[in-house]
């Protein structure tokens, strides 16, 4: 193995690591473990006090932990189930985010929810235990595990919020909140601040209230009147969420998604869609001149798969279309993404 140019400074302390590593028999990704190893030595020298090293300790565990976990369920669409942890069973709410992930279970997709009362449980009833991940935290309050989930593996543990809500936003395909509060309203600002700024892939994100509900609907008013009105967000935003109180919306919007568009990847600084159908080259000039505001330069154009891609086995099967992409009009992207997954017509 060629040693990475992240190292330690000391070129025996360096080939020491790499020893190790191909002693423990760590081929795969070397030169990635071997930064890792590196960081925690960098740590020591730093001479970090015991709290950081606690918070670098417990973080890399947890991480390591649930990546652990989901390894299995790799190739599984999942939707992550946001709510308050105080929705009662009896409450229309419970009822509607149970229907939501019955229904969306049926679809042949997992969910995820944080593994507690309220709307998580609801979330595991409703998909059933093998179709449910519980993504917990520990709190000295509102604490208590669903029991639909509590001996399942399937269920981790976490320490800190930030790594619970790594796992939410790194393993789910589609995001679905119900009313609730501080952490939900949280978890809503946060998920949609790392899609607007490309910290996260894109993906449909539901509102999804009771027939007759106004919780989100004020949301979108205190986001149009307060946040877009003064110029805080751009009217493009507003795409990147669906607001209703109809489970079959919600789940269409949520599986929709993906009937033609899969992933995406950037290779040799162009951003490539990995699609079921590519559009011909009609629609593509149509969508180049549409979308000429987040192109960058060139044209949005059909591609085969990257050697990089070919190498990773990353979709080759798929079609792809790729162009230089601005990398800065994500909710942009969101409405491009959009117009694939509608076979084009529009202007």
């Amino acid at each position: 193995m060629k040693l990475p140019r992240y190292r330690t400074g000391d070129f025996e302390l360096d080939r020491a690591i790499q020893d190790l590593l191909e002693q423990a028999g760590a081929t795969h990704d070397a030169d990635l473990v071997f930064e890792l190893v590196v960081s925690a030595l960098r740590l020591a020298r730093d001479h970090a006090d015991r709290g950081n090293l606690k918070i670098a300790n417990a973080s890399l565990k947890e991480m390591r932990y649930a990546f652990h976990v989901f390894e299995p369920y790799r190739a599984e669409r999942k939707v992550a189930i946001f709510g308050s942890a105080r929705t009662l069973p009896d409450d229309p709410l419970y009822h509607q985010a149970r229907r939501f992930a019955a229904a969306i279970a049926e679809r042949d997709w997992m969910v995820i929810t944080g593994a507690g009362p309220g709307i998580m449980e609801a979330g595991i009833e409703g998909a059933g235990p093998d179709n449910a991940f519980g993504v917990s935290i520990r709190l000295p309050f509102e604490a208590v595990t669903s029991g639909f989930i509590a001996d399942d593996p399937k269920l981790i543990n976490f320490r800190y919020f930030f790594t619970r809500k790594l796992s939410f936003i790194k393993e789910a395909d589609a995001f679905v909140l119900l009313p609730g509060g501080y952490g939900t309203l949280d978890e809503a600002f946060e998920l949609l601040t790392l899609v607007q700024t490309g910290k996260a892939q894109p993906g449909p994100i539901v509102m999804l209230d009771v027939p007759g509900g106004t919780y989100w609907e004020s949301w979108s008013e205190f986001v149009r009147t307060e946040l877009t009105a003064r110029g805080y967000t751009s009217e493009h935003d507003l795409c990147l969420v669906k607001v209703t109180d109809d489970v079959d919306v919600a789940v269409d919007e949520v599986t929709g998604f993906f009937t033609n568009y899969d992933s995406q990847r950037f290779v040799d600084g162009r951003l490539v869609l990995r699609l079921r159908r590519a559009p011909d080259d009609a629609d593509l000039a149509r969508l180049t001149e549409e979308f000429s505001d987040i192109v960058a330069r060139g044209q949005i154009e059909r591609v085969e798969a990257a050697p990089a891609e070919v190498a990773d086995d990353d979709h080759v099967d798929l079609e792809r279309v790729a162009f230089w992409f601005d990398r800065h009009g994500w909710p942009r992207l969101r409405e491009l993404i959009d117009r694939l997954n509608g076979h084009i017509p529009h202007p």
